[in-house]
């Protein structure tokens, strides 16, 4: 009998795996794809951050870490926040994990109990519900259009709260819009939490340094809210380090403690190389996380540029990380032969088949009208692959 638990039968499968997948599979068969559905940086990591990596080898770190990771690691990362956020942590205020991925899973699970009310803003990365509904937690959407620039409002917050939320989860710079919260608008999201004291802010920062407004704000600036904010950040998309596998969470230390706990059953503590790696990407020279950021930003000009020439795409200005988000609602029942477009799956799946340029349906975003975009590679690869949809968007009729 092949039954599967009724936990895994609850999830659905992650669609931007899936469509890299086939995409793969496309490549494989010989047919000339370009690969916008990756939410990873193209560029290598960086030498000096390779070089600590290898001198960690020779220096035999190749041990169990303490779980919540090395005390080097955990006081670079304290110092990190403090000279970059202003934000004052301990090292015990910090545990380490297999990724900003699992740092956002263990918060969860480490808070949420069956019946909780987790607020999580539409368009959302597409592992926050599933990783509520694995922690029996229910997920309660609100959803902000390109109208608002993907962002909820304090009113749409207060009227989301009720008596069993336990969280919000918030991520700014955001997958998969690139909206960015300013910090007017976070201190409006923080004086609606400020009166809800039992709701816990997850804030994932993952893309905090592929920013094109400025300084990053974070949630945790605000005072009155400090103590229940926990921030999720890591190495992966600011030091192109998504292989190894380093994120971390900073926030109260009760909190760090449950986490600790839940992963040193789990998991343990994250690969010994890799946390060497990453010490060395926090204290090393960051002149290469500013020359990614600045490419990035090109990318996103040329991007947007060559979005808003196709017919039927409405566009907005991404602020950060590495990702368009068009709505494309007005493809929904067009026909090519006899193809008919449904949705922005439909529609991403025709672009992959027909166009060979590999997106991501917005449906699993929370935000069916839209499709996302990865700008994450070379300029003559965005110039090809927007020629391709708009020709391949031409033949809908």
């Amino acid at each position: 009998m092949n039954q599967l638990s009724d936990r895994l039968n609850s999830l659905s499968p992650s669609a931007t795996l899936a469509m890299s997948q086939k995409s793969s599979e496309l490549k494989a068969q010989g047919v000339d794809v370009i690969n916008l559905s990756v939410g990873e940086p193209d560029f290598n990591t960086p030498d000096h951050i390779k070089e600590a990596a290898k001198k960690a080898i020779d220096d035999n770190f190749s041990r169990y870490s303490p779980v919540p990771g090395y005390p080097a690691l955990r006081n670079a990362i304290v110092e990190k926040l403090k000279n970059e956020n202003g934000l004052e942590y301990t090292a015990a205020q910090i545990s380490c994990a297999n990724g900003a991925k699992q740092s956002v899973c263990n918060t969860i699970m480490a808070l949420i109990n069956k019946g909780d009310e987790v607020i999580v803003p539409a368009p959302y990365w597409v592992s926050y519900p599933e990783m509520v509904k694995l922690a029996e937690g229910t997920p309660v959407i609100v959803r902000a259009g390109i109208e608002q620039d993907f962002k909820i409002t304090p009113a749409q917050l207060e009227a989301s709260i009720t008596p069993r939320t336990r969280a919000l989860i918030l991520c700014s710079p955001s997958n998969p819009t690139g909206s960015v919260y300013t910090q007017e608008e976070l201190a409006g999201l923080a004086a609606v939490l400020a009166k809800h004291e039992r709701v816990i802010v997850i804030a994932d920062e993952i893309y905090e340094h592929i920013n094109y407004i400025g300084k990053h704000q974070s949630i945790a600036q605000f005072n009155e809210i400090k103590d229940r904010v926990v921030i999720v950040n890591g190495v992966s998309k600011a030091y192109a380090m998504t292989g190894w596998r380093i994120g971390f969470i900073a926030g109260p230390e009760w909190i760090v403690k449950g986490v600790n706990k839940l992963q040193g059953q789990y998991t343990s503590g994250p690969c010994s190389v890799s946390q060497k790696a990453a010490e060395a990407a926090y204290t090393g020279s960051q002149a290469p996380v500013e020359e990614m950021r600045k490419a990035f930003e090109r990318r996103r000009d040329l991007i947007v540029k060559l979005a808003k020439e196709i017919p039927g795409f409405e566009v907005n200005v991404p602020q950060g990380a590495f990702y368009l988000f068009p709505k494309c609602d007005s493809f929904f029942g067009k026909k090519d032969g006899d193809r008919v477009i449904a949705n922005a799956d439909d529609l991403a799946m025709y672009l992959l088949e027909v166009g060979h340029v590999a997106c991501v349906g917005g449906t699993s975003f929370g935000a069916p009208e839209c499709i996302r975009m990865s700008y994450a590679t070379s300029d003559e690869n965005i110039i090809e692959a927007m020629k391709r949809i708009k020709n391949t968007l031409a033949r809908l009729k």
